[in-house]
């Protein structure tokens, strides 16, 4: 038998707990559902960075952002060292990429794909191939294909193609074109299907938009003292999304409704996948794996967004499912992390890792209690802003630099993150053990600016303008010009941040 055919398939912004199979009562993903029946959920999965850039660098790279460098979305993702796709590559592997890549700074770049079809939320026309389809298709005059940005960023929309040309739909079409195209072949393939949903704005296609209705759906997760659980990168986060003046449940439940109608069309997509992987007698030998770069808060801790330590976004979906290596409908509750993709495609494939540097495990090292490891890490990082994390089975700990405070959260006792631990008398040991294990962790990486000796350097503290129009930002589209004679003039152009 050749070697195992590859198929990662990936989603943005994705919570763990959107899958209902693993728990969740409400949402509908049979596909999801088929992956954790015959293969194995790793249900305590992390991002290496919550945030997109930084996530899918560190496991195209199988290194933490200590390492890659990359922490932020507008950061640059290392030259100097191969990727996974490189290393398949090398060995022999056709390697395609369908979707978004999220590729800084170059978007078009390869990065060890053989060949690319480029889809990014933010796309220009001269290099996204969707967007050239829906050009041929008579719809170039949209100039958000992903639906509406900027201020309407967290309001849930209805698409405004039909779902043949939604975006999640071009994925599908392309990801099961290229499945079938290898029907027969002797040459082992590698195939990266990245969606942008349930990436923010949530825009689900007729008829999927009313496949949940608000009234069905459950409210957040807000604690009883719920302003101690949130950090500066929270609030901050609330203000430019255009969601810090004032909570309607109604609107969060429709948005609830929405991003799972989203994931729900993905899960569509994924079931004729793996129907046409079926049909083309490739299924037996060909590691599925599906996870996320992270999830999404959804009004969890009166929140929106990433870029936080709770698990709402830092804790993403993880499947494996392989015959005779990741099978059984397992459940595994080891700590894991988007850097052990790296080490496990690699593993799969019979690629040799030596020299790599690799931060990950292969994830069958924690099916069978080999790894070793017993935590894993999550950072972001911009300016004084940053956050660092570690989970291990029992506890997760975080620092946020730009508050100066601690968190600790007992993972078995407390699942939903209610409490913070940190200053209770029979927790300070933790407390100190867990802080000394992450600050060592950083000097070995080679990030020293966190910390002093064997505490956390004290930053000015930052906070967010108490004026409410202080820190909103626009999102549209980079080439879009809004062009409307007598209602429109010259004048100065508002600056965009698209992160």
């Amino acid at each position: 038998m050749k070697q195992p055919n590859i198929l990662l398939l990936f989603t943005d912004q994705q919570r763990f707990d959107t899958i209902a199979a693993l728990g969740n009562p409400v949402i509908k993903t049979p596909a999801f559902d088929r992956i954790c029946g015959q293969g194995v959920a790793f249900t305590s999965a992390y991002s290496p960075s919550p945030v997109c850039v930084p996530a899918r660098c560190c496991m195209h790279y199988g290194q933490y952002p200590a390492r890659t460098g990359c922490y932020d979305n507008a950061w640059a993702m290392p030259e100097d060292r191969p990727s996974f796709m490189q290393v398949l590559a090398d060995a022999g592997y056709r390697t395609h990429g369908i979707g978004k890549c999220h590729f800084t700074r170059d978007p078009k770049a390869l990065r060890g794909f053989q060949s690319r079809e480029i889809q990014e939320e933010v796309p220009r026309r001269a290099s996204d191939d969707y967007t050239r389809f829906l050009e041929a298709e008579g719809w170039g005059e949209l100039p958000e294909p992903h639906a509406v940005r900027g201020e309407m960023y967290y309001v849930p929309q209805v698409s405004q193609m039909p779902q043949r040309l939604h975006p999640t739909q071009w994925v599908g079409d392309r990801t099961v074109a290229f499945v079938e195209a290898q029907k027969g072949s002797v040459q082992p393939w590698f195939l990266f299907s990245s969606y942008v949903h349930p990436h923010p704005p949530f825009a689900p296609p007729v008829p999927w938009h009313k496949l949940y209705r608000a009234f069905d759906m459950p409210l957040p997760n807000v604690p009883a003292d719920v302003e101690s659980l949130q950090t500066y990168v929270n609030r901050m986060q609330n203000r430019y999304k255009y969601r810090d003046q004032g909570i309607d449940n109604n609107l969060l439940r429709n948005m609830k409704a929405h991003y799972y109608a989203c994931i729900s069309f993905v899960d569509y997509q994924v079931g004729r996948t793996l129907e046409a992987l079926e049909r083309t007698g490739q299924l037996g030998n060909t590691l599925v794996l599906l996870t996320a770069d992270h999830g999404e808060h959804l009004g969890d801790y009166n929140c929106f967004g990433k870029r936080s330590m709770h698990d709402s976004c830092a804790r993403v979906p993880l499947l494996a499912w392989m015959p005779g290596r990741f099978e059984g409908g397992v459940r595994c509750d080891a700590p894991a992390n988007l850097v052990d993709i790296m080490p496990t495609v690699l593993a799969a494939a019979g690629c040799d890792t030596d020299g790599l540097a690799l931060d990950g495990v292969d994830l069958s090292s924690l099916l069978d209690g080999t790894s070793g490891r017993e935590a894993v890490f999550s950072q972001y990082r911009t300016g004084a802003t940053a956050i660092y994390t570690m989970v291990t089975r029992r506890w997760k700990y975080a620092y946020s630099a730009p508050d100066n405070r601690e968190f600790l959260f007992d993972r078995l006792m407390d699942p939903g993150e209610t409490r913070n631990r940190c200053g209770s008398p029979s927790t300070r040991a933790v407390v100190k053990d867990l802080r000394q294990q992450i600050i060592k962790w950083l000097a070995q990486a080679g990030e020293t600016g966190a910390f002093e000796g064997d505490t956390w350097k004290v930053y000015p503290p930052t906070e967010v303008s108490l004026n409410p129009d202080a820190g909103l930002i626009i999102q549209d589209r980079p080439d879009f010009k809004l062009d409307l004679p007598g209602y429109t003039d010259s004048g100065d152009e508002l600056p965009l941040d698209n992160s």
